[in-house]
């Protein structure tokens, strides 16, 4: 079973802002017509104009400032900030072919953002009982990168990952981010590392066959 193959992705990047409500009703109907058999797989990388998302566990005083619209996402997860500077990544897998293990393609999406990351100097890591992805702030202390939220659907996945290129972080201050209070969010540009999106869209993709493979690895696919 050849199901890790990155020339059956689609990949898709956009250089404008997306709505983020024109996004989820794309990634529906694509969610819809891949499970039926009627699309490729798709990787979709994209910025929003500036929003915050509330997914499934959202709780309503962790949005302390909702100067920008508010829309339901659907996915899993609390309040998250959307914003130019901000590269977001929908990942639409068929885990049917892939391995039904939703711990498993998070775990590999994971990977693949640290990976990325570390192409461009920047250490990052997983932190046990935090979701998203972390790393050192100028200040010495940990910090938020990047986000990962995800929804599957007919075992096909929906939504994914966003990383902080240069966003302004200013914004994140209208909520608490993914229900982490404690902990600051922080970017490349901060960390004094400019990374342009085409940059980091070519730095993701190099990586995806890592990440294919490895996800098929880890969920026991047989290539």
């Amino acid at each position: 079973m050849s199901g890790n193959t990155q020339s059956e992705i689609e990949w898709r990047r956009e250089a404008m802002p997306v709505p983020y409500r024109t996004a989820l009703a794309e990634m529906d109907l694509r969610n819809r017509a891949i499970a039926a058999g009627d699309a490729r797989e798709l990787v979709w990388l994209l910025e929003h104009p500036p929003v915050y998302t509330a997914g499934t566990s959202a709780d309503g005083a962790e949005l302390l400032d909702p100067r920008f619209e508010v829309v339901e996402a659907g996915r899993g997860g609390r309040y998250t900030y959307h914003g130019p500077g901000q590269r977001v990544g929908y990942v639409l897998l068929d885990l049917n072919r892939r391995g039904k293990d939703v711990r498993c393609f998070v775990h590999a999406i994971e990977g693949w953002v640290i990976d990325t990351l570390g192409d461009f100097g920047v250490e990052a890591w997983r932190a046990e009982g935090r979701i998203g992805i972390w790393t050192r702030d100028i200040d010495g202390s940990e910090a938020k990168i990047g986000a990962i939220g995800v929804r599957v659907r007919r075992w096909v996945t929906m939504h994914g990952f966003a990383v902080n290129l240069a966003p302004d972080l200013a914004h994140f201050a209208g909520i608490v981010p993914c229900g982490i209070a404690e902990y600051g969010v922080t970017s490349l540009e901060r960390l004094g590392v400019p990374v342009a999106p085409a940059e980091w869209d070519r730095a993701l993709e190099a990586r995806a066959e890592s990440f294919l493979d490895g996800l098929a690895h880890a969920c026991g696919v047989k290539a």
